[in-house]
């Protein structure tokens, strides 16, 4: 069963003569327009023809019975054997807090500012979790990707967003644009950190299974940051040193735990995206609104490994 949505060069170069020809012989002007969200000329987020849109809808069975989890959606799905470990509400549109920041960082890699200079502005430093930025510092896109994707930093992500060239606003619109490009229809963003109170932001399991692929397999920097335990990053003349910690605990817990990210809001309750490279296997899993994040991730990874026959690791 192909999981993958492949678009060859040779049929996407004749969709595009096809959408501007003019057949001669009496025929009136045909047009085949590319979808929006293969299309450059209508979202300018199109990066790359690989539109990854995997089938969810059978999961692999099991003698096991599966965990019982409070959160109210939830997805496993192995990379390796392209195989649905694990569902529950897995197409339910529900709020993601800081999970946001996933696409964040994708936008973010995807429009680098040209001298890497990101500039601290005082409208920047808002709400709790915090890098712990001042006014006035500088810091690379790396530096402030630590600080986005280990300690959640919303302060880290408005600098990037309103770093973009176009202004925070079309950062935003830029994020949104990036979710269609993926094929998607379920997810919108408001704001680049996940705060609550700020318009109707949303996603689900499945969408952000898709977003979490793309950013590990289309950004190395990406992947070094959300497996890193601990960064610091020394003082230079444009900041002061920081010291973070990843709040993802599982990554010092469970063997093969490699990030991604946390999320809490009163609104999404506790929030989990957990990549797994276990036995030459590569796990994507997603918890949203959960009442215990960290056990029930545990848990649903512990089913999902045994589903595959494979011994979950010991752990903590």
């Amino acid at each position: 069963m192909k999981k993958l949505i492949f678009l060859p060069i040779g049929l996407f170069v004749l969709l595009v003569l096809l959408s501007v020809i003019r057949l001669q012989n009496g025929f009136s002007r045909i047009e085949v327009p590319l979808p929006d969200f293969l299309s450059q000329m209508t979202n300018k987020q199109v990066s790359t023809l690989d539109v990854w849109l995997p089938r969810i809808d059978q999961v692999s069975t099991s003698v096991i019975p599966q965990p019982e989890i409070s959160a109210t959606g939830g997805l496993v799905y192995d990379l390796t054997t392209e195989k649905t470990l694990f569902a529950k509400n897995p197409g339910e549109k529900l709020p993601v807090a800081s999970l946001t920041k996933v696409m964040t960082a994708i936008v973010a890699l995807e429009h680098r500012v040209e001298n890497d200079r990101y500039i601290v502005e005082k409208e920047a430093l808002v709400g709790e979790n915090s890098m712990g930025l001042s006014t006035g510092e500088i810091l690379t896109l790396e530096e402030l990707l630590y600080g986005v994707m280990l300690v959640s930093g919303n302060d880290a992500s408005e600098v990037l967003a309103r770093n973009y060239p176009y202004g925070r606003n079309a950062f935003i619109e830029a994020m949104n644009e990036k979710v269609k490009s993926l094929g998607l229809s379920n997810t919108n963003f408001t704001n680049p950190s996940g705060l609550q109170g700020d318009g109707d932001q949303f996603s689900t399991a499945y969408d952000l299974l898709v977003i979490s692929r793309f950013a590990i397999t289309n950004f190395p920097l990406f992947k070094k940051v959300v497996a890193e335990f601990q960064q610091e990053i020394p003082y230079t003349q444009y900041h002061k040193y920081f010291y973070l910690e990843n709040e993802t605990n599982l990554i010092s817990s469970y063997p093969g735990v490699k990030g991604i990210k946390t999320g809490f809001t009163p609104e999404a309750g506790l929030c989990l995206i957990t990549y797994l490279e276990y036995e030459g296997h590569q796990i994507i899993a997603i918890l949203l609104g959960s009442s215990n994040r960290r056990q029930e991730m545990k848990d649903v990874l512990d089913y999902s490994l045994k589903t595959l026959g494979l011994t979950p690791p010991p752990h903590g």
